[in-house]
């Protein structure tokens, strides 16, 4: 059986998925708006950022490219909408690891801004990438957390809130 990088990133994006999932139930509401700075983004945009991020993979594994300037997103209102709206990214995702050969993922990705492309690569290299871009939005998100006394949950070892 041939091992491919589709594979070997589905084992990546399944080991952090129950983490990103943990953090995005905690998200309230209430706190859509906050930011930690005026030049940050809001707790709400980072929230859905780590949602979708998966969704960007079935993305350049099924489309060759997304366009920012018309990338359709999820409409925030509820925590539970959000978690909802992860979980079926993360399922797309999946769905698209699991079939993708290693000659789709040598093919040409293009990041684009409104038509205009930004960013060229193999889809192989992108989706690495997004996985890494994933993992540091998450750990930014947790950074939010503790400023508001959300407690964080475990990641990759007990966090301070799961010492007990």
């Amino acid at each position: 059986m041939e091992i491919t990088f589709g594979k070997e990133y589905l084992n990546e994006l399944e080991a952090e998925v129950a983490a990103t999932r943990k953090c995005l139930e905690r998200i309230p509401e209430n706190l859509y708006g906050w930011k930690p700075h005026e030049k940050s983004m809001a707790l709400g945009y980072l929230s859905l950022l780590v949602a979708e991020i998966p969704k960007w993979i079935s993305h350049i594994v099924e489309k060759g490219d997304i366009d920012l300037g018309n990338f359709e997103h999820f409409k925030l209102s509820t925590t539970a909408g959000l978690v909802a709206h992860f979980d079926d990214n993360v399922r797309g995702a999946k769905n698209a690891l699991q079939k993708v050969s290693n000659e789709e993922l040598a093919k040409t990705f293009n990041l684009k801004a409104q038509g205009q492309i930004v960013l060229t690569s193999s889809k192989k290299d992108i989706i690495w990438s997004s996985i890494n871009h994933w993992v540091h939005h998450r750990g930014q998100l947790t950074v939010y957390m503790r400023l508001n006394d959300i407690p964080v949950p475990s990641i990759y070892g007990p966090s301070a809130d799961d010492r007990g």
